[in-house]
């Protein structure tokens, strides 16, 4: 088993302990008693949370179903099917996501490593190439993404809760209008429906990590039950001759095609980028590289190419059946007659949004943000901050503005390529795959990974020039065709820009 005492390079001694460090507080942790913190340790830079680990026991299972749940919610059905609706062949949308999705996997395999070698957490291995304070600055960007998509997924998933509500008590009906009952832009029982779901993830949150992998592995499989029925129930009804696979008609053939179908592909690349760039966060817990591998064969392009297939089939049986295509699953489910179908599709689509929440929108940032403060931040804290944020910007008002959260997001974004290049070149081809784990933990100016000021200024440098280009490209309306490929463009940049500025090392 592969463990954080694992001597990354023989030159990663343990610094000499000081008399007069402080104790590092437990904050009631979650990883009490997995967490190797060493007396040498800087209890600025360290808590129970985000020191390596004793133990890592996530299997190749653990980590398929991490990707199943992160695959299945109401975004990632409404993704895979307007990708059917693009104007290609079914067959060119199958490459063009099966081509997407390795090159995701190829990606996470890349970023995992140094996270699973030395039981880390992103914003820690982050420290290798920012330096121990610089490291902030990845941290807190990826953070405010998360809070942004995990208000805005809890609110998809109130949708769910409000159509339950609505079919046994009509009567409510009134209160889900916000014109007769409403604060800030959502209706009572959207307000309602929206803390419900809220309360409901900060739970499962709140037990820890472990309480989280026990969540993802019964309720991946769990949510593809349900849609493989709804799918199958959607075909008996439609009859599969009915059933038409093109969903917006096949307008682009030969040479047109291959335009398309690189945007195609690199949505599937961008909508997987958050997850993808802080994957080191569940990869630390895999007991091996090659579990983690093998979770992510099976979970990426195994799953996702199943996934899509299955949506895209429920689809386009929408339109024979109720006489509309309908992308959105939850008004899917409310359109049929029968109060079990509701019940337990609505119930579905809240466990399935859930999962990607906590593992894609919750976690992150619960790590990110305590790297900011370990001392005051515990993992707990960081996470409901996250949480606490996601109300105050209002994510049903984003949601229904896409012209605002497009250009907030695509903004964020364009920082998640560059920030994802510049940790890969630091870690494969300037340190050569050597990591000083115990340096990642101190201040001391002999620290490999300590910078005047705490930054490394060659990393900052490598980040704005690598980020202001696909900025440039989301706010520049001559440039919006470029928008598409902002994370291929800062990844790339950023990874050649931090190699340039790194050449003498």
């Amino acid at each position: 088993m592969q463990s954080a005492t694992h001597p990354v390079s023989a030159a990663g001694s343990e610094p000499p302990p000081t008399a007069s460090a402080p104790a590092v507080p437990s904050h009631a942790s979650p990883h009490a008693g997995n967490a190797l913190i060493k007396p040498g340790y800087d209890p600025r830079l360290t808590n129970e949370d985000l020191a390596p680990l004793k133990n890592q026991t996530w299997g190749q299972y653990n980590i398929f179903a991490f990707w199943m749940s992160d695959v299945h919610s109401v975004g990632g059905y409404v993704t895979a099917g307007s990708l059917f609706a693009l104007g290609l062949s079914s067959w060119h949308v199958l490459a063009a996501l099966l081509i997407g999705i390795v090159i995701v996997q190829f990606f996470c395999n890349l970023v995992a490593k140094p996270s699973q070698v030395t039981g880390t957490p992103y914003p820690v291995i982050c420290r290798a190439s920012f330096g121990v304070l610089g490291a902030n600055i990845p941290a807190i960007i990826r953070g405010l993404i998360a809070v942004a998509w995990y208000g805005i997924q809890t609110y998809l998933a109130s949708s769910a809760f409000m159509i339950l509500a609505l079919h046994f008590y009509p009567s409510l009906d009134a209160y889900a209008d916000v014109a007769q009952h409403g604060f800030a832009g959502l209706s009572t029982l959207g307000w309602v429906s929206f803390m419900v779901m809220w309360v409901l993830q900060a739970l499962v949150f709140w037990h820890g990590m472990e309480a989280i992998r026990r969540f993802i592995d019964w309720a991946g499989p769990g949510v593809y039950v349900v849609m493989a029925i709804l799918c199958g129930w959607l075909v008996w009804k439609a009859g599969w001759k009915n059933i038409d696979l093109n969903l917006g008609g096949v307008r682009f053939q030969g040479w047109d095609a291959v335009p398309v179908m690189l945007s195609a592909i690199a949505l599937v690349v961008s909508y997987f980028s958050g997850p993808m760039l802080n994957f080191g966060d569940f990869s630390r817990y895999g007991k091996s590289f090659d579990a983690v591998k093998k979770g992510n064969f099976w979970g990426l392009p195994v799953n996702f190419v199943f996934f899509s297939l299955l949506t895209v089939v429920t689809t386009a049986a929408t339109l024979p059946v109720f006489g509309e295509l309908i992308t959105d699953p939850v008004h899917t489910v409310g359109r049929i007659d029968s109060t079990t179908a509701v019940v337990l599709g609505a119930l579905t689509f809240m466990i399935a949004t859930i999962g990607i929440n906590i593992v894609a929108n919750f976690v992150s940032p619960a790590f990110d943000f305590s790297n900011v403060a370990p001392q005051h931040i515990s993992w707990r804290t960081g996470g409901m901050i996250a949480a606490v944020g996601s109300i105050f910007i209002t994510p049903w008002n984003l949601y229904n503005n896409p012209q605002v959260i497009h250009y907030t997001l695509d903004v964020l974004g364009s920082f998640i390529g560059p920030l994802f290049g510049i940790l890969i070149a630091d870690y494969y081809f300037v340190r050569r795959q050597k990591v000083l784990v115990d340096d990642l933990y101190t201040m001391e100016p002999r620290g490999a990974y300590w910078y005047s000021g705490g930054y490394n200024p060659r990393a900052v440098g490598a980040l704005i020039p690598a980020a202001l280009i696909p900025i440039l490209c989301v706010i520049v309306p001559s440039w919006r065709g470029a928008a598409s490929y902002a994370w291929f463009m800062g990844m790339g940049l950023g990874f050649l820009f931090y190699l340039a500025l790194n050449r003498k090392n």
